[in-house]
Formats: C-alpha cells, sequence, structure tokens
C-alpha cells in the first residue's frame, strides 16, 4: 500500500506532541484536548414555526444514531471503548473520554493518529469497511475478478466487505450491516418529514429514510439538490476519506441547521460564473466540460447540530456534495457554507496565526469576509474540472485511477483553483478589486491554520503541495524573521500554475506520476516546520458545544 511519503510524516511530527511510549495521562491529555477551543453554537429560533422546530428535533435525533455508525465504521469496537470509558469516575478516565470523543475513537487526529488509549495499536487503514485480517493487495485482486455489476458495487460508496462462513471475501450493503441504526435513523426523518410543512423538506427527507433500507441512494440525492428550506439537513454516507485503501467507501456524518436565507441570495451570484470559469480553466481545453451539470445551489447555514465524520477532529467550515458522480452530471452539486463555524475558525485560530506568521503590514488583510468567500470557492471548484476521463483504454474518474491519492490532490485542487478563480471574478468586476491583496493574505495566513490539522487530514496533505510549489514558483517568500509574505508580481502566475498541475494530473489520471510529484513535494521546509513550531499555544481548531441543540425538546 503507497502511504503519504515518510518525509512529510516525519515533518508534521515534530509539530505536535512528542509520540511517547506510554500512553498520556491525565494531564497531557487535557494538555492535548485544549488545542481545540470551546464554542458554544447558539442558533437563535424565533423565525422558526412550531412545525419547524419540530421537525429539527427529529432531525437531531437522527443525527445523534449516526453518531454511533460512524464510530463503528472508523474505529471498530469503538462503542464498547467509549462505554468502558465512561464507567471509569477517574481523573484519567474523564480525560480519556473526553479526548476519545473529540476525534471519534482512540487515536489522536492532530497527532499523526498516534493511539492515546493503551492496546489499541495504529489505526487501520481500511478502517471498518474491510475486513481487519485482510490486506489491500488481496482486497483488490478480488474486486478485480468481479463481474461488472458487482465489481461496481465493490468500489461503490455504501458497501463494506466482509468474509462468508467459509472464508471468502462478499459485499454486505450498509443497509444490512448497519441496519439497526439506520432504521432508527429512518424513523426519526419519518417523524421529521411528518411534522415540517416544508415539501421539498419532506419530499427529500421520506427518500433519504427510505435510502437507509433500500441502500439506493440516487433519488434522495436528487431531492437534496432540489431542498428549499428554512432547515439545511445534510444526513447520510458522505466523504470517503476514512478509506485509506482505496477512497470507495462512504462514512456517515449529518449536519443540521438553519439556513440563512439573506446570506445564500448574496452569494448565488456566483453560480451563474460557473460554466465561464469551466471554459477558461487553466487546462488543455480537451479537459473542459461544456455543460456542467444543470444546478449549482449555495446554502449558507448556521449549524445547529453536526456528527458523525462532521464532528471528529478538526471541523467542517464548508462541503460540496453529493459525490456520486452520476447526481453530479445530472444534477451538478450543492456548496453549503457553515457560517458560525467559519466565524469561530477565524477567530479562535486564524487570526492569532497571522500574527505570528506575517508581517505587521499584512496582518490587517487578513479579512473574515476573503476567508469565507474561498471557502465558498474551494466548495464550488470541487464542482469543477475533471469529473470523468479516458484512462488505460477506459473511461472512469480520477477518484478510481488516483485511488488514496485522490482526497489529497482534489482539496489542493479546490484549494488553487478556487484561489485562481477568484481573480478571475475579480478581473471580470464580480468582485472588487480593492479586496485582491486580502485574498491572497488571507489564504496565505490558513495556510498554516490548515497545516496544523495533522498528517491524517486530506486538507493538510494538500497544503504542503501547495506551499511549497508556490515557495518554489517565489510566490510566497519568507523573510529574515522567519515570517511569510506574498509576492504581488509572482503570485498570480504562480497560482494558475499550480492549479494548471494539479488539474491536470486529475485528467490524466496518472497513478504513478502522481505519486512521485506528490513525495517530491511534499517535504516540508524549515522555515515551514519552524512557524509551526512557534504556533504552541494556538487553538488548532474550535470544540463546537451545541447549546441549541440541546435545548430543543426530546422527540
Amino acid at each position: 500500500m503507497t502511504r503519504l511519503p515518510l518525509p512529510l510524516v516525519a515533518c508534521l511530527a515534530l509539530l505536535t506532541l512528542p509520540a511517547v511510549a506510554a500512553p498520556p495521562g491525565a494531564e497531557e491529555l487535557r494538555a492535548m484536548a485544549a488545542r481545540f477551543a470551546p464554542v458554544d453554537i447558539v442558533v437563535p429560533l424565533d423565525g422558526l414555526a412550531d412545525s419547524e422546530r419540530r421537525a429539527l428535533g427529529q432531525l437531531v435525533a437522527a443525527a445523534r444514531v449516526l453518531d454511533g455508525l460512524f464510530l463503528e465504521q472508523v474505529a471498530p469496537g469503538g462503542t464498547a471503548t467509549l462505554l468502558e470509558l465512561s464507567l471509569d469516575t477517574s481523573a484519567l478516565g474523564a480525560a480519556r473520554r473526553d479526548y476519545f470523543l473529540i476525534n471519534k475513537g482512540p487515536w489522536s487526529r492532530v497527532d499523526h493518529d498516534a493511539p492515546f488509549l493503551g492496546g489499541v495499536g495504529a489505526r487501520p487503514a481500511q478502517a471498518g469497511f474491510y475486513p481487519r485480517d485482510a490486506t489491500r493487495a488481496e482486497v483488490e485482486a478480488w474486486i478485480a475478478g468481479l463481474g461488472a455489476a458487482d465489481r461496481a458495487r465493490a468500489t461503490g460508496f455504501f458497501t463494506t466487505v466482509r468474509r462468508d462462513p467459509a472464508g471468502h471475501l462478499t459485499l454486505v450493503p450498509y443497509s444490512t450491516e448497519y441496519q439497526q441504526g439506520l432504521e432508527a435513523a429512518a424513523a426519526a426523518l419519518r417523524a421529521a418529514a411528518a411534522a415540517t410543512a416544508q415539501p421539498t423538506l419532506r419530499d427529500f427527507l421520506d427518500k433519504r429514510a427510505a435510502a437507509f433500507l433500500s441502500n439506493d441512494y440516487y433519488a434522495s440525492d436528487v431531492a437534496w439538490m432540489d431542498l428549499d428550506a428554512s432547515l439545511e439537513a445534510t444526513i447520510g454516507p458522505y466523504e470517503t476519506y476514512f478509506d485509506e485503501w482505496f477512497n470507495y467507501k462512504a462514512a456517515f456524518e449529518a449536519v443540521i441547521g438553519v439556513v440563512d436565507a439573506g446570506a445564500s441570495e448574496k452569494l448565488a451570484r456566483f453560480s451563474h460564473e460557473l460554466q465561464w470559469l469551466e471554459d477558461h480553466l487553466p487546462i488543455e481545453p480537451r479537459f473542459r466540460r461544456p455543460k456542467l451539470g444543470a444546478a449549482a445551489p449555495i446554502r449558507v447555514v448556521n449549524v445547529v447540530y453536526a456528527s458523525g465524520d462532521a464532528d471528529q477532529g478538526i471541523k467542517l467550515a464548508a462541503y460540496n456534495l453529493p459525490n456520486d458522480e452520476q447526481v453530479v452530471a445530472a444534477k451538478g452539486s450543492k456548496r453549503v457554507l457553515l457560517k458560525n463555524f467559519q466565524r469561530a475558525k477565524f477567530d479562535h485560530t486564524l487570526v492569532p496565526i497571522s500574527r505570528r506568521a506575517l508581517g505587521a503590514g499584512d496582518q490587517p488583510l487578513v479579512q473574515f469576509e476573503p476567508f469565507f468567500t474561498h471557502i465558498l470557492m474551494h466548495e464550488l471548484m470541487h464542482g469543477l474540472g475533471p469529473q470523468t476521463i479516458h484512462a488505460g483504454g477506459r473511461d472512469t474518474t480520477p477518484r478510481a485511477e488516483l485511488k488514496e491519492l485522490y482526497a489529497t490532490l482534489e482539496e489542493a485542487k479546490a484549494d488553487a483553483a478556487g484561489l485562481w478563480a477568484l481573480q478571475q471574478l475579480i478581473d471580470r468586476g464580480v468582485l472588487p478589486k480593492a479586496d485582491e491583496r486580502a485574498y491572497y493574505v488571507t489564504y496565505l495566513a490558513s495556510m498554516f491554520r490548515t497545516l496544523r490539522f495533522g498528517v491524517s487530514d486530506a486538507h493538510a496533505r494538500g497544503m504542503a503541495l501547495q506551499l511549497n510549489f508556490l515557495l518554489d514558483a517565489r510566490a510566497v517568500t519568507v523573510g529574515a524573521d522567519g515570517r511569510f509574505a506574498v509576492d504581488f508580481t509572482r503570485v498570480r502566475q504562480g497560482v494558475e500554475g499550480l492549479a494548471r498541475q494539479l488539474l491536470m494530473l486529475e485528467a490524466e489520471g496518472d497513478y504513478g506520476r502522481a505519486q512521485a510529484w506528490m513525495g517530491q513535494m511534499s517535504v516540508l521546509r524549515p522555515q515551514t516546520t519552524k512557524l509551526l513550531a512557534d504556533l504552541g499555544g494556538v487553538p488548532v481548531d474550535i470544540r463546537p458545544r451545541f447549546v441549541t441543540a440541546e435545548s430543543l425538546a426530546p422527540p
């Protein structure tokens, strides 16, 4: 199995707490947990009708169920471990349980997945999606020998691979593997559908409840794309980061929030620019898509509750879904921005980082609106660029060809192409020219925020590639005092070159070439390592406390 090149692993290891032979004690665990700044998540519900408040309570109930399913997916046996920790009332037991809940498992996400409980070993790269006693080579050979229909299911999002009584590999759909939990979540979704007075929300919830039991998510993904309501409910199996073998299998998560209609309408204008941006992507014209999916809705949401993959380690700031290429081709994709999460991240992490990473003259250029808008553009760019490609004599996808490399490259592509796109919109007069420098400087400061997420995070791995490319292009410089700066005479060309490189790696789907380039570009430079080490005491991320969700009447 190909893993992230060791030089980056070694460099990022220097930036976190040192590995120790014995599990950390209570004091050290509390220090590790303190890297996540507690933030009360309070969302006014005054504008919601009673029917929608009842629906919201049921949605939170369904989301809580998915939290447990996610834990079993990524940390098999984790439910039993959490129960054992809960029964330990000592100071050490409390510290272990607290940090377990932050990470949704016994491995510290920002410490390159180092275990913090005794006897658990390394985090399995196959998570709970494949047999613990299987090898990647065994599973890969088995998949290659399947017929076309079974191979599509085996490489799809919603099946696990298990052994039958004879020891042979076999497929088990999520609807069977997680049947008890999915039945409970489906019942809560049906109750929410019965409560709401909003037709598109009711339609999505009914169809998603059915999908939990049928294992066919297409119709509910289409209904989610058509969702236009005061509540935004993203609930189901989505991201594939935890399948480090193949990037095939989706993990459960939920984000339940209240839509900020005014902010959503304000940003909707960007949807009208997407085809122009696709037509001008800095890649060979044959790789551009002449017609994007029909829809690209944008929702700005204030989160009420998050669970599963959306509430482990580093918290979401935004997302672009669905990931199913068939749905994207037919309907496009939706971008959801979590405004209250983003504001908390900006205040608690990015501003303090900028005071140490940038010169005094650049620090005022680190602003929330450029931060917020670049995250939006990052999500928009997930839906642009090559989605289906021709490689190895067959039609395929970048995800299928690049396997475990894909998540890192795709996150880097969305970052770099997003910044490229913002420059295009400035040139076209869609965005004000006066904000141009703030976009680049805020992006630079945010690089160090993301790099602190740890080697297990695809966004952090992708950011290392970006920073090194721009350092080599002299678009980013380092002063004698160790502070970083943007060279505005070179940054535009540097960002365009970076976006082109990442887009072409996906368009060609050449695993070997992508692997070699990532190995070359993933070594953190000494100046970067020093700066990141100097950020001790600055929170790595936020730790939401869902105050409003806790106040909702139980269903």
